[in-house]
């Protein structure tokens, strides 16, 4: 897509600063009632996972990271089948049910769902996707605080309900300096962006209603006709989803196009965010109390929304094209859905000044983060956010990208690459497109073009241990298998499985998985040494990946080995925020006394 025009780039950067320093205004204050949201609400996907928010949550708001005098909770899904972010949805209302009774009635929520295990980016799988450290700030800013910060304006112009958002994308937007989204009218309000036809095919998208004012405007407001989840193209024209600058249904607009879609002939509105106001989110909550438990994957997007809306036909509960797992139970499920939300109306607020990033896979989270020029503009991004590392030319456009880490002078990181707290000692290159996480490289390395490399503090029968998973940034972890004869069909850094495990001298058995026997992946393949140290263990696992690149042998009989899958059972969270938080105090009192030295 063509970047957008420079008056259109240019206010969006400014709303977004001033919202960015706003935000960073109300860190650490108690806020007053309609200042801020009452409630501030983390899905988490089970126990542990639950506990990893809990203690990052209550790390932040002890430093004053966080405006204080808000209600933040973690709600973790029941054990057993997964539920989807639409189950969480309902989940999380009975939550706020058991926690507040009626008094929630009268609250504005932001709930944000970051259950998953964060499979396609897995530097996020430990800690969590609403987690993920972004580079600017200080203390550096995590996806939190930014959903925090974009969403400044909302509470103050919503009647009470629940914001529902997800962990793992961005919503930028500018409007008039007088204009506030307003989230005040009953059923559901969702906000929609320009977006090209091919966008829309891996989005939700709406149906509008014709539209009679002939002037351009950033913020409209408008009714929807019907949704349509990940449509085809083919689909889009058939139902009307297509826009075109001008034509019958249009606008005029004033510059015959939409900023953010400069050169784009035809365009669609997509989806990110929604509103429901607090009556439709009992009829949810009164409908979960009657089913009681969810044996299916419900999709907030794709089973609320396409329920909404004059034109929402039934027939979508039977197309199972887009759903990773079909339960027994899911047409029946969705169909119950259908007919408790069907007549629900959903207002849609047509942002035309906006951008919608998503950065829940590898190959989002290096381009955003080191290549992508326009959001680093727009947030500020820095390309050493908070780290000691050896400066970089001014004048080189394409960097790497450093977060609260330590890099000695001597070393290497080829641009496109991330370290995000990690320790990277003497004459440690790392290639193009790595992305390292809580590691800590002691030795001379070589880190290979497209590694991604991430280490675990571990708990193993009271012993404190750690585990390094080093594979390909491009590695489908997802991708499983149901027999042990296929797992020929699986790569790990691009090679054939087996020849890894060849090399490895791993044989393949039942007992080289963890977990389900019938689903096997590199997720749940135990193919990473347990190490007694943090640097022994990105070493040892670095070994693994380098014997697999220059096929040579590298045995790890002798060690004790984990799966992914494992790990995240094992994770010692504290350990991990305790190692992460020496880097800051060592980052913080270096640069004191650098200050101390200049001052001189």
């Amino acid at each position: 897509m063509e970047a957008e025009s420079a008056p259109a780039g240019e206010s969006l950067r400014e709303a977004t600063q001033r919202r960015l320093r706003r935000f960073s205004e109300l860190r650490g204050k108690s806020m007053t009632a309609g200042e801020f949201w009452d409630i501030v609400a983390i899905t988490a996907a089970d126990e542990k996972q639950e506990l990893a928010y809990k203690q990052q949550l209550s790390e932040k708001l002890k430093k004053k990271e966080l405006p204080l005098g808000v209600q933040y909770h973690v709600f973790v899904d029941p054990a057993g089948a997964k539920i989807g972010n639409g189950g969480s949805t309902l989940c999380a209302l009975r939550c706020l049910e058991k926690l507040y009774g009626d008094e929630w009635n009268s609250f504005t929520i932001l709930l944000i769902h970051s259950g998953g295990y964060s499979q396609r980016l897995p530097s996020a799988s430990a800690l969590g996707k609403i987690f993920t450290a972004l580079p600017f700030g200080s203390p550096i800013y995590q996806m939190l605080e930014l959903k925090l910060a974009m969403y400044i304006d909302f509470p103050s112009h919503m009647n009470p309900g629940i914001l529902i958002t997800c962990a793992d994308d961005i919503e930028l937007y500018s409007i008039g300096e007088s204009e506030f989204i307003r989230f005040d009218k009953p059923g559901f309000t969702a906000l929609a962006h320009p977006s090209s036809l091919t966008v829309g095919t891996t989005h939700g998208v709406f149906v509008l209603e014709p539209f009679n004012h002939l002037e351009y405007r950033d913020l409209e407001y408008r009714s929807c006709h019907r949704f349509l989840h990940k449509p085809s193209i083919e689909e889009m024209y058939e139902f009307d989803a297509v826009c075109r600058p001008g034509n019958f249904f249009q606008q005029e607009f004033a510059g015959s196009v939409i900023p953010s879609l400069k050169l784009e002939p035809e365009y669609v509105y997509t989806d990110s965010l929604f509103y429901m106001d607090h009556k439709t989110a009992r009829k949810l909550l009164a409908f979960y109390e009657k089913i009681g438990t969810l044996h299916c994957e419900i999709d907030a997007y794709g089973d609320f929304l396409q329920a909404l809306g004059p034109g929402a036909t039934v027939e979508y509960t039977k197309n199972t094209s887009n759903v990773t797992k079909e339960e027994s139970e899911l047409v029946d499920m969705r169909q119950r859905i259908f007919h408790l939300l069907k007549g629900t109306p959903l207002n849609v607020v047509v942002l035309n000044n906006s951008k919608f990033y998503h950065i829940g896979t590898t190959e989002e989270y290096l381009f955003h983060l080191t290549a992508d020029s326009s959001l680093k503009s727009e947030l500020g991004l820095q390309s050493i956010a908070f780290s000691l590392f050896p400066s970089i030319p001014e004048c080189s456009t394409n960097k790497p990208c450093i977060i609260q880490s330590i890099v000695d002078s001597t070393c290497s990181v080829t641009p496109g690459s991330v370290v995000e707290y990690s320790r990277l000692g003497p004459d440690v290159s790392v290639g193009e497109n790595c992305i390292i996480s809580g590691a800590y490289v002691k030795t001379t390395t070589v880190l290979p073009a497209y590694s991604f490399v991430c280490s675990l503090s571990l708990k193993m029968n009271g012993y404190l241990k750690y585990s390094t998973m080093a594979c390909g940034v491009q590695d489908n972890l997802k991708k499983n298998v149901k027999t042990l004869s296929d797992v020929k069909l699986l790569q790990f850094f691009g090679v054939c499985l087996l020849s890894c495990l060849d090399i490895w001298n791993l044989k393949v058995t039942e007992e080289l998985f963890s977990g389900n026997k019938t689903c096997l992946s590199l997720w749940n393949a135990r193919i990473f040494p347990v190490c007694s140290s943090l640097s022994d263990s990105v070493t040892t696992s670095l070994k693994m990946l380098n014997a697999v690149q220059s096929k040579s042998t590298f045995s790890l009989n002798n060690y004790k080995l984990l799966s992914i899958e494992e790990m995240l059972f094992y994770k010692d969270i504290e350990d991990m925020i305790t190692y992460r938080e020496q880097i800051f105090l060592e980052i913080t009192l270096t640069r004191k006394q650098s200050d101390l030295e200049t001052s001189y």
